[in-house]
């Protein structure tokens, strides 16, 4: 039963830069639409400020997920 956990548990750790950026990419598409609704909600400058701060967000964990594989990377070739 172990075994199959851990097999699933894989299925959801980012490995490649590939998979990173599509991670990102779903992650981006998702704030965008959250700002949106934020527009719609909030007229004026309050809506606004709240859109950029959406993609803000996901540029932070973006660069972290880039990071961290890198960090792993070097890691594994022993750098």
């Amino acid at each position: 039963m172990t075994t199959m956990i851990k097999r699933i548990g894989r299925l959801f750790v980012i490995k490649t830069k590939f998979e990173a950026f599509v991670v990102i990419y779903g992650l981006a598409l998702g704030a965008v639409e959250r700002g949106v609704h934020y527009l719609d909600q909030y007229p004026g400058f309050g809506g606004k400020l709240l859109f950029a701060v959406c993609p803000i967000a996901v540029f932070m964990a973006g660069a972290r997920i880039i990071d961290s594989l890198d960090r792993e990377a070097r890691e594994r070739d022993g750098l």
